[in-house]
């Protein structure tokens, strides 16, 4: 009966951490998508302006 308990407790502590770490980790990638975008604009800026340059 104790060990049935502390099954319970693990899953509910479990269940618990991934609700918490859900939005957590929904920030992580955000702020990841908008660092990839922003390199990826200011890499096509140095590579228009050396383009331009180049002409």
């Amino acid at each position: 009966m104790v060990v049935m308990g502390r099954i319970l407790l693990i899953v509910a502590a479990v269940i618990a951490a991934l609700m918490l770490l859900g939005p957590l980790v929904g920030f992580a990638l955000t702020l990841l998508k908008w660092g990839l975008v922003i390199g990826a604009v200011a890499f096509a800026v140095m590579f228009a302006s050396k383009w331009l340059k180049r002409t």
